[in-house]
């Protein structure tokens, strides 16, 4: 019996002493991750291995989020450093990791040390065999794919040179085409590139089969169709056609691809499979900038309005620069799957630091988009716009002869008439997002119309041009450049013919960013600014990955305005210099730029005081252009 007992204390005991040692386990805290650094990589070679990771570095802020340290997950987040440079490039590269506690032991500071050693380099880029393309399509291939001599070879970029080349076959009408790719060795560390073509099969598009509409035909999908069956086959029209589908608004889910057969046949089956959205939403958004303050969006829309895909949508905002409602309607396929027909509605209010403009009418225009880069329109606009200059303007009595000039009523400080026009616009865009672009180029160009034969007040001719090129330069650098060019110009000599909206303006968060909103602009002889007739404005930015999400810009921005049309002195450009800060999210990078005049403009009066501040905050959501 007395030895049972003692069995029994021993046990007791023992769970006891298990069950404290189990208590003060779990109450000890976690060791986290203080810091984590890199040695021998570059700022955007770091950004990409910390995305790669499972370790994650605390907080810099006292109240934010901190990470525990997981060895076992550190030991394999080094593996795939070093397993990432071999794929970049580099097969003898090694990676040691040094691990450093606090005096503490409450966190450890890591560092991941990289020495890539000598790299597999690109000798040279060939193609063979794809003489079935097009001679500036392969042109195009050449240099458009991610391989360059002297580079060094990394697979991901290898992989996708190869499905480029594949696509230009199968653009050129080849669906089943086959590229062979071959690395030799011409040297040590250097390598040949070599893709040889076998373009097989010419083909003809097929019978369509749609699969997954309820309520949306057969015909409304056929209608929107950019290839009919017995045309030659070509990747790119599949997908224009995918993305004509999704924006029309019908569907969550959209897949258009090539029914391939076996053995191959000259006419290719084509499975268009769907899945329907919502036909209707309701949309609330805010945002808050420097120039907008606090902004509120909310948007009806509803697809499939009346049936045959049409869509109608009323969008009403609110903020310190623009207010109002705004109501459109689109008719697809006009007459033919490239045209369509908008028509939109309007009662807006623009205040601008110089007029407040209210403008209430519409426009109807004509789409012309093939699913091309490339899109035009033709739209007639008729309007009731009320112009009135702002209130310190009106009391300048220096300001009198100038209004009268502007076509502004001296007295009232206000412009009104019925604007009739007909404008023109084309654009080009290989750019993709304008919200982030790293490539690509965007060209638009606008011409407008008003008077000679059209009824109504105004009388002129506007013509711009926005050009954008974006240029990446390799891990995460991009470097983007803007021209802007304007004239508007009065018919029948009298500046009275031109609405005081159309005027010029520059400055502000999107323009040269050393000033505020429309303060670069010609002066008045009290120093307000009043626009001008003719416009030019350049910008040149240099974006670069810092940590994570957060990337930082350099930018240097120029232009000016000038009272007369066709005046463009280049002597008299403005220049700001300055650097931001961005912070990627889903819609659209966070953006914080500080710009700072070169040359100030002498006499400029802001917020009713001469101008001595040469810098200008702006905060607000997507690149600046």
């Amino acid at each position: 019996m007395g030895e049972m007992n003692v069995r029994l204390h021993r046990t007791v005991l023992a769970g006891l002493l298990l069950l404290l040692a189990t208590t003060a386990t779990a109450a000890a805290p976690a060791i986290t991750v203080r810091s984590l650094r890199f040695a021998g990589v570059t700022g955007a070679e770091e950004s990409r291995l910390r995305d790669l990771m499972e370790t994650r570095q605390d907080s810099l802020l006292p109240w934010g989020k901190k990470y525990p340290f997981d060895r076992a997950a550190f030991e394999s987040d080094v593996q795939r450093v070093r397993a990432y440079f071999i794929d970049h490039g580099y097969p003898n590269v090694t990676v040691t990791s040094k691990i450093a506690y606090t005096d503490e032991r409450e966190a450890v500071n890591l560092t991941v040390v990289v020495d890539k050693g000598a790299a597999v380099r690109i000798s040279t880029v060939t193609f063979t065999g794809f003489d079935a393309v097009p001679a500036a399509r392969r042109l195009a291939l050449e240099g458009d794919v991610p391989l360059t001599a002297g580079a060094p070879l990394a697979r991901d970029d290898l992989v996708a040179a190869h499905a480029m080349a594949v696509h230009a076959l199968e653009d050129a009408g080849y669906p089943y085409a086959q590229v062979q790719t071959q690395v030799a060795r011409v040297g040590p560390m250097d390598v040949a590139i070599g893709f040889q073509a076998e373009p097989g099969l010419l083909g003809h598009f097929g019978a369509v089969t749609i699969v997954g509409n309820r309520s949306v035909t057969d015909e409304i999908v056929r209608r929107e169709l950019l290839f009919r069956p017995g045309e030659r086959y070509s990747r790119a029209r599949l997908q224009a056609t995918q993305r004509k589908l999704y924006g029309l608004g019908l569907f969550q889910f959209v897949d258009v691809h090539a029914s391939l057969t076996t053995p191959p046949s000259a006419e290719v089956p084509i499975r268009i499979t769907v899945t329907e959205g919502k036909h209707h939403h309701v949309e609330f958004g805010i945002g808050y900038g420097t120039e907008e303050k606090l902004r509120g969006d909310v948007q009806w829309r509803q697809v499939n309005f009346l049936g045959g895909a049409r869509s109608a949508s009323v969008h009403g905002r609110w903020s310190s620069i623009d207010r109002g409602v705004r109501a459109d309607f689109t008719q697809p396929s006009l007459a033919t799957p490239h045209y369509q027909l908008k028509l939109e509605g309007q009662r807006w209010y623009t205040n601008a630091p110089a007029y407040l403009l209210v403008a209430s009418g519409g426009s109807a225009t004509v789409v012309h988009d093939a699913g091309s880069p490339t899109v035009w329109q033709v739209s007639l606009e008729a309007e009731r716009d009320t112009s009135r200059i702002a209130s310190d303007a009106l009391n300048d009595p220096l300001l009198r002869n100038d209004l009268i000039a502007l076509g502004l009523n001296p007295v009232t400080g206000e412009q009104a008439g019925t604007r009739v026009a007909l404008a023109a616009d084309f654009t080009r865009n290989t750019a993709g997002n304008l919200l982030n672009a790293t490539h690509g180029y965007v060209i638009n160009l606008h011409v407008e119309q008003a008077g000679r034969w059209l009824p109504g007040a105004f009388n002129y001719t506007l013509v711009s041009a926005d050009l954008r090129h974006y240029l990446g330069l390799g891990h995460g650098v991009v470097l983007a450049t803007r021209a802007q060019a304007g004239d508007v110009e009065p018919q029948g000599g009298r500046n009275t013919n031109i609405p005081f909206s159309k005027r010029y303006f520059l400055g502000g968060a999107t323009s040269i960013r050393g000033w505020g909103r429309y303060e670069v602009s010609p002066l008045s002889e009290s120093g307000l600014p009043i626009g001008g007739d003719s416009m030019l404005m350049g910008s040149t930015e240099l974006r670069t990955p810092i940590v994570g999400r957060l990337g930082g810009v350099m930018f240097l921005d120029l232009g000016n305005v000038w009272r007369q049309p066709d005046t463009f002195q280049l002597a008299d450009l403005r220049y700001a210099v300055g650097a931001g800060l961005r912070y990627e999210t889903p819609v659209g990078p966070i953006r914080f730029d500080f710009g700072y005049q070169l040359n100030p403009i002498p006499g400029l009066i802001v917020s009713g005081q001469p101008q001595t501040r040469r810098w200008r905050i702006h905060f607000s959501i997507g690149q600046a252009f």
